[in-house]
């Protein structure tokens, strides 16, 4: 696996992840819809009109045409005309349906009311490790039509509404790119954000804003097998051991050697899924003395040996959250025409 010049890039490489089929809603009138918790980030745009969105334990944000969000795993959400109609399940109307866009308020005059049309999909990690690094998303990203990442996909969003309104050859693989295009640019707008508040975001994304921490995580991406201690990884970007590891864990959540523990064991993985080197060459390569060192940590954060993981399908891996144990991310079954709620 070879690191790039961009902590991001090098993770984004690394992805095992599975894209939901994209669906659609258009509706009209006066509407408002309620999705249960959903267990995979769930990524949207807005093609037309306006509505509102609402996630647990945060303000409502309004959605305007060009629009993208995304939304964490774990939240339940509103989508709404306004913030006086009474919720509908989402789930009983998507299960309903008999196309991949689904039709609400066509019962109206439809000329005279505004149409609001939102493609939506999921994303799954199916890498325990990556679902680890980006385990700090906001519940909520909005991206504004006017910036650039919004604008970077707004060529795209005629090709959202091509594949979610008929099925031609290649949709499958065309509502994946798609999909992990407006993902990557959902990451970028969090990389490129502050919080509401003016400080820095938490978490992993957040930490690239900082200059010394992620020089630190560009070294540890570019020469993982070294024998890295704090005090080393600190006097790098000229920083003593304690503040150094004080604040590494405070902006990425992570201490800095378990950090590197982690993304070893996901270079690693990457390196074994390709099986052309043997266990005990790939644990030299990322600084692991032996091969029983490598299996013992690599059963240790993904809960399989490197063996299991060398042979199991790829989607058997499927990413757990570092909080929610018992609750792995959910991968995503819906095919065909038939449309799949964004909680499915």
């Amino acid at each position: 696996m070879t690191s790039s010049a961009d902590p991001l890039s090098d993770v984004l490489a690394s992805l095992h992840i599975r894209a939901g089929s994209l669906s659609g809603l258009e509706a009209r009138g006066s509407w408002a819809l309620r999705f249960q918790v959903h267990e995979h980030i769930k990524i949207g745009a807005v093609l037309d009109g306006s509505c509102w969105l609402s996630v647990d334990h945060a303000e409502p944000v309004r959605l305007e045409a060009g629009d993208c969000f995304l939304l964490a795993a774990r939240e339940t959400f509103a989508l709404s005309s306004d913030r006086s109609t009474p919720h509908r399940s989402a789930e009983e109307l998507y299960r309903a349906a008999d196309s991949r866009i689904v039709q609400l308020g066509h019962n109206l005059a439809a000329e005279a009311q505004e149409r609001t049309l939102i493609v939506g999909s999921s994303i799954d990690f199916l890498d325990t490790t990556v679902a680890l690094l980006l385990g700090g998303l906001p519940p909520m990203v909005h991206i504004r039509a006017g910036t650039p990442q919004a604008q970077a996909i707004q060529p795209l969003l005629g090709v959202f509404l091509d594949e979610v309104s008929a099925v031609r050859a290649g949709t499958s693989g065309m509502s994946d790119r798609l999909t992990e295009i407006l993902f990557i640019q959902a990451l970028r707008a969090v990389v490129a954000a502050d919080a509401p508040d003016g400080t820095a975001l938490p978490g992993w994304l957040g930490a690239l804003k900082d200059p010394r921490i992620s020089r630190v995580l560009l070294l540890m991406h570019q020469k993982a097998g070294r024998p890295w201690t704090v005090s080393a990884l600190g006097a790098e970007v000229g920083m003593g051991r304690a503040s150094f590891a004080a604040r590494f864990k405070e902006l990425v959540g992570l201490p800095p050697l378990v950090y590197l523990q982690r993304w070893r064991i996901l270079a690693a993985g990457q390196e074994l899924r390709r099986g052309e080197r043997t266990v005990a060459a790939v644990a030299a390569q990322w600084g692991y003395s032996s091969e029983s060192a490598l299996s013992t940590a690599f059963k240790r954060i993904t809960g399989i040996s490197p063996a299991q993981y060398r042979s199991a399908p790829v989607d058997a891996v499927i990413a757990r959250r570092a909080d929610w144990p018992s609750l792995p991310f959910r991968v995503p079954t819906a095919s065909g025409t038939r449309a799949a709620s964004p909680d499915a």
